[in-house]
Order: structure tokens, then C-alpha cells, then sequence
């Protein structure tokens, strides 16, 4: 049986995670943390018995193949390093990880010889959309990014939006690009390219990216209107890192 620790199991995204995993035929739910907990018995979250439940990572005992994390900003890179510097291969859903924190990360799972995946978004229409708009960049080099979020999301931009961002200014030609306003009402400059971040109640996950060119104009948008749409993406990396032999940024790269 593959062990899996899910961080952050108690949150909408960890509740959907707890359910694929216990579901997955050689998956086995082996353990979840999280902080605040009023009670270690996994029977108060309707987990089997043989589930350990903790509360902070100086506690945590036992052999895990997989650490699938749901949590905060705050915490992903201290998880994300406990995971590697204990030989077991992350699986980040949560976003805040800076570029400077995601190469420390790779660079230790080079060394500890650990594989895993950072996927800034599971849903496989957001991937297809960073990967559709890469292309576009090629021909329509000016570009900005709008993404709208539920009200509950800390952190802003979105991960998705900051990595759609990143390929962008990977695939165009900087010399036809216009140059960044900095005004605060043109967004926020990531790469060279304005995003504008939304937080409203009645949302979940959507990004648009809008190319201009000359008499003409380019949009490419995806929508997760429900949570659960996330889980295919999830199932995916569960199954592909333990094939991986570094620690990867995009679940792109795992289709």
C-alpha cells in the first residue's frame, strides 16, 4: 500500500483529497495534520482508526510515501522541506511558494534524491489554458492576466495566475512588448505582465488572459465552478510522483 499524509485535511480542498485517497485501490490514508485541533481521534473526523492525526510536524511519526499538502501560504515551505528532508515525495497543492523558496526546495530534493510536484492549479482546463497561452505569447506578445477567487483565498495573485504569467514572458519577444504602467489601478507586475486579482463571494477558481495585437484581440479563460473538478488533477500527480526523480513546478508536465 502507498501511505499518504494529507496536510491540511480538514479544509475544502483536504476534505475532497481525504475521500480520493480513501477511494484509490493501493492508497492508503495513513496519516493528516493539522494545526488546532480540539481532538487526535481520527474517529471525530470520520477517519479510520488506523489514521494518525496530529497537530504540528515535531509530532509526526511512522513511514509516508507521499505528502499531499493542502494548507497556507504560511506554512508550505516548512512543510515542503520536512516532507524532502524526510524521503517523502511532496505533493503541493497550496500556493505562496516564492521562486526563491521553490528552487531551495528543488535543490534539496536533488540532493536528497526525492521526487515530487509543486502544481500551482489541479484543474486540468487552468493547465491546458497556462499552456495555450504560452503559445499565444509567441504571436500576441502584449498580454494581461485577470483571476477571480473565492473570498476565503489568502493569497493574491494566484499561484496559476503568476505561473500563466511566467510563461508568458518565457515565449515572447520582449523587444515588441509595451512597457509596464505602474499605475496601482493596471495591476500588479509579475514578469512583465499586469494581473489583476479578484476576491468575491460566489466564486471558486477562474483566469482569463487577454491578448492584444494589432486590430485584434485574444481570450483564453477556464472556470472551476466546483472544487471536485480539481480531484482528476490530483489523482494524476498521486499516481505520476512516484515515477519522478526531481522535485517539478506544473502538473503540465505530468501530461
Amino acid at each position: 500500500m502507498i501511505k499518504v499524509l494529507i496536510a491540511g485535511f480538514n479544509g475544502a480542498m483536504g476534505q475532497r483529497a481525504v475521500k480520493l485517497v480513501q477511494k484509490l485501490p493501493n492508497y492508503q490514508l495513513a496519516a493528516v495534520l493539522s494545526p488546532h485541533l480540539n481532538s487526535l481521534d481520527p474517529s471525530d473526523y470520520h477517519l479510520d482508526q488506523s489514521t494518525a492525526v496530529f497537530t504540528k510536524l515535531a509530532d509526526i511519526t511512522g513511514q509516508y510515501d507521499i505528502w499531499l499538502d493542502f494548507t497556507t501560504p504560511s506554512a508550505v515551505y516548512t512543510n515542503t522541506k520536512f516532507a524532502i528532508d524526510h524521503q517523502i515525495r511532496p505533493v503541493i497543492g497550496t500556493s505562496g511558494l516564492t521562486d526563491s523558496q521553490t528552487t531551495k526546495l528543488q535543490t534539496l530534493a536533488k540532493q536528497l534524491k526525492v521526487g515530487g510536484i509543486i502544481a500551482p492549479n489541479f484543474g486540468l482546463s487552468a493547465v491546458l489554458l497556462m499552456k495555450f497561452a504560452k503559445m499565444a505569447a509567441a504571436y500576441f506578445p502584449n498580454a494581461e492576466i485577470i483571476e477571480m477567487h473565492h473570498a476565503d483565498k489568502k493569497d493574491a495573485p494566484s499561484g496559476t495566475a503568476i505561473k500563466t504569467a511566467q510563461e508568458i514572458a518565457q515565449n515572447r519577444d520582449p523587444q515588441t512588448t509595451a512597457a509596464f504602467n505602474d499605475n496601482p489601478a493596471r495591476g500588479g507586475d509579475y514578469y512583465g505582465v499586469p494581473i489583476h486579482a479578484v476576491r468575491l463571494p460566489g466564486y471558486v477558481a477562474h483566469e482569463q488572459v487577454l491578448f492584444g495585437g494589432a486590430g485584434e484581440a485574444l481570450t483564453i479563460r477556464q472556470d472551476s465552478f466546483d472544487r471536485n473538478s480539481f480531484m482528476s488533477g490530483v489523482e494524476l500527480a498521486l499516481k505520476q510522483v512516484l515515477q519522478l526523480d526531481e522535485l517539478i513546478v506544473g502538473l503540465e508536465n505530468l501530461i
